[in-house]
């Protein structure tokens, strides 16, 4: 079997409201009065028929920060792979996919070992990350 061999939805689309041999005259399958009949009907979501929703009826707790900062994160052990002597700065992780993203920025995390002497430069840095860098030889620069 190739490509051009397969064969799409042969499957029609059904038009409704074309008259009564169509099987979806008249009401267009929408049956008789009522909400679902009527154009532009339908409901909101968690719309229970005049019931206090759900989510209304639940107690609400704590507080959501609105200015909260959501720091991409990157571990120790990850900037192995760069030679001695590299400046790694979040557009270098970005352009070898150690990271996929910068959100507010990068924080540096001191999980797993660094064997080489790099300068980082990042947003934030976990004192164990900084204590790390600094003792196999290397720098950091918060941006």
């Amino acid at each position: 079997m190739k490509l051009h061999e397969l064969k799409g939805d042969s499957k029609k689309r059904n038009r409704v409201g074309r008259g009564m041999a169509s099987g979806n005259g008249k009401t267009s399958g929408r049956g008789h009065k009522g909400q679902k009949a009527r154009s532009g009907s339908g409901t909101r979501p968690g719309f229970e028929g005049g019931q206090m929703p759900l989510f209304q009826r639940l107690p609400k707790r704590g507080f959501t920060n609105i200015n909260r900062k959501e720091y991409t994160i990157v571990n120790l052990e990850t900037l192995n792979r760069f030679e001695d002597g590299t400046e790694v700065t979040p557009e270098l992780l970005l352009e070898n996919g150690v990271i996929s993203k910068v959100k507010a920025g990068v924080k540096v995390l001191g999980n797993g070992n660094l064997e080489k002497k790099l300068t980082v430069k990042a947003q934030k840095f976990s004192a164990s990350a900084k204590e790390a860098i600094e003792a196999a030889g290397g720098q950091t620069e918060v941006i």
